[in-house]
């Protein structure tokens, strides 16, 4: 498989899996902006993208540039030159769908790319599905996506341009992982995400199906959780996905759901842990459980955990009991425990 750069991060080729998001905000604010990227990196996001619509958001994301780090991509539809004033203004990659912008424009972006040395995100999705291909198939929106995907990509490599990402999404979980099955043939770094996935909950579980499945299949290279919520929440939901599936270092995390042996607030200590544990830099699983039965006891594979007796709390660790804490002091006890491991 091809590998993609973006300043300084890896994609396809081997390389970690990297975690992605947008900011959800005009760049025009730009000090808003730049406390919302510093939120994302603080949360874990590798890569942020930043949409430019005009001119002026051009000359903002200029100024966006020269105070951040981390590597910066400008969506962009329709206008070349917006491309093009993205690449100039300091971009790292940019995110253009091929089908939006004339041939000739193109081939300027391309050129400018080029200059710079920087890559292309190349991505389709079910609402803008290009017509002339719906045509030809008669429709058919899957294999419309794939054969527009397939050509871009053609027209890039006979231009000796493969510093590529595809990305091909649809709000239809079964469709995108199928298409991006299709795709995953064309050997270039995959970009994987549910796109218009809805609120938190709903969002979650699509992306989880969509996005896990096709991680589990060995499909994919970067990704983003899209949420309508704020950004950090997407982060820390890719996060916990690549954990989940082993594909990236961090907490586990795991509670139980309660039942009627359970003489504690589990869902409020439950909730205060994870809040603290999910920002570390540990590869350790943290059970929370609401009883002695389900503490140790299920949670054998636990580096460490909690457990509700009595009223009281037990700290257990590697599937033994360690100690018993009093309800007032657990999380300060356990939070202390932790940061030993």
């Amino acid at each position: 498989m091809k590998q993609a750069t973006v300043k300084n991060i890896k994609i396809g080729g081997g390389a970690p899996i990297s975690i992605q998001s947008m900011t959800n905000l005009s760049v025009l604010d730009i000090d808003a902006t730049l406390e919302q990227i510093k939120a994302l990196e603080c949360a874990g996001c590798d890569i942020v993208r930043i949409a430019l619509p005009n001119s002026q958001s051009v000359d903002a994301f200029k100024v966006v540039r020269t105070k951040t780090d981390i590597p910066l991509v400008a969506d962009i539809h329709f206008d070349y030159r917006l491309a093009i004033g993205g690449i100039e203004a300091g971009a790292d990659k940019i995110r253009i769908n091929p089908g939006n912008i004339p041939q000739e424009h193109l081939d300027k972006v391309i050129h400018c790319a080029k200059a710079h040395n920087i890559a292309i995100r190349l991505g389709v999705n079910g609402g803008s599905v290009n017509k002339a291909y719906l045509d030809k198939f008669n429709g058919d929106k899957k294999l419309a996506l794939i054969e527009s995907l397939r050509d871009y990509t053609n027209y890039f490599a006979d231009r000796n341009f493969d510093n590529l990402v595809l990305s091909v999404k649809s709000s239809d979980i079964r469709q995108t992982v199928e298409l991006n099955r299709a795709i995953a043939t064309l050997g270039y770094p995959l970009h994987l995400g549910v796109t218009e996935a809805g609120l938190l909950r709903q969002g979650l579980v699509k992306n989880a199906i969509g996005i896990g499945s096709l991680l589990l299949d060995g499909i994919g290279d970067t990704i983003r959780v899209s949420l309508t919520s704020n950004p950090v929440d997407e982060v820390y939901a890719a996060k916990d996905i690549l954990v989940s599936l082993g594909l990236k270092s961090g907490v586990q995390f795991v509670s139980c759901p309660k039942c009627g042996r359970c003489s504690i607030d589990l869902e409020t200590i439950a909730t205060q842990v994870y809040d603290y544990v999910k920002t570390l830099n540990k590869n350790i699983k943290v059970a929370v459980m609401g009883c002695e039965v389900n503490g140790p006891g299920e949670c054998k594979d636990a580096d460490i955990g909690i457990a509700g007796a009595n009223g009281g709390y037990i700290l257990f660790k590697h599937g033994q009991v360690y100690k018993r804490i009093a309800g007032e002091n657990v999380l300060q006890q356990f939070i202390e425990e932790v940061n030993k491991l």
